[in-house]
């Protein structure tokens, strides 16, 4: 008994650093952020929901709402289809094999090429003088510096991380449920989209929450390549909090919570639909 309570005390003292780090970093700032965000401008006394009536009513901060809903989503989606087709090709080619090593390699490689430096890989290659822009014709009248080009490179650093999180999830595939729906008739496609798909929706589902986010709250490559000239609201909250001439952090506060509240929604949304498939696959 005192052993077991030794052991507890050892593993909250080795915890407590962590703890530490967590409420000065994390939980005491997103205090002081909601906080904020129901103060009047200047940090003045009372409460006020003014910053949220200006955020739905001004142009400006509606429009940053959609552009961040509307690339998260259509990078998400795109990011969820490659990293569907990667973990079968990952499956195909066998784990622990050469080849599946060699992928993950990559993988991992490339996963953590973003932010800023991608922004300028992308602008050295398909920028108004790029590279590729120079050698292949019809890239020519291609413009990096719209929502089509900030999507593209949304895309790019979504895919090696939705391939990450999909390639343990084809673990749970087994190759004898392939071998008897081809004994019964199935095509690879009707397995796939049948048997396949709905095994791993709350993984697709999970990883698709992750994309979301992770699209939704990037700065550094978008403001690398538009900087203030596309209205997206991680770029609205910096501008806020960092202004050159003024900071209205109540006003950052609000934009930042309604960033949290999209996210919860998508996050909740996914838990909804999760649940729903575990409920029909137990009753079934």
């Amino acid at each position: 008994m005192m052993k077991q309570r030794s052991s507890k005390y050892l593993y909250l003292l080795v915890l407590l650093p962590f703890l530490v780090v967590a409420i000065l970093f994390e939980i005491i700032p997103l205090l002081m952020i909601v906080v904020n965000s129901f103060r009047p401008e200047g940090g003045g006394a009372g409460v006020t929901l003014a910053h949220y009536a200006t955020i739905f009513t001004k142009p400006l901060y509606k429009k940053a709402i959609l552009n961040s809903i509307t690339i998260s989503l259509t990078s998400s989606a795109f990011g969820i289809v490659i990293a569907f087709l990667g973990g079968m090709a990952a499956r195909r080619a066998g784990k622990g094999s050469k080849l599946h090593n060699a992928y993950l390699t990559v993988l991992n490689m490339t996963s953590n090429f973003a932010g800023v430096p991608l922004a300028f890989a992308y602008m050295i290659l398909l920028g108004n003088s790029g590279i590729l822009k120079q050698w292949i014709p019809f890239l020519q009248d291609f413009d990096l510096y719209t929502s089509t080009g900030l999507n593209m490179i949304y895309v790019y650093f979504q895919i090696p991380l939705s391939t990450l999180l999909m390639i343990p999830a084809f673990d749970g595939i087994r190759q004898e449920w392939q071998e008897a729906s081809t004994l019964m008739g199935c095509s690879a496609a009707g397995f796939w989209t049948r048997i396949g798909a709905p095994v791993l929706l709350p993984s697709i589902l999970g990883t698709v929450s992750v994309l979301f986010a992770n699209a939704l709250a990037a700065y550094a490559t978008a403001y690398a390549l538009l900087m203030n000239n596309f209205a997206l609201l991680p770029i609205n909250v910096s501008g806020m909090f960092v202004g050159d001439v003024t900071q209205r952090k109540e006003m950052g506060g609000a934009l930042s919570v309604v960033m949290m509240i999209l996210m919860v929604i998508a996050m909740g949304a996914n838990n909804a639909i999760v649940n729903r498939h575990r409920k029909r696959g137990a009753r079934k």
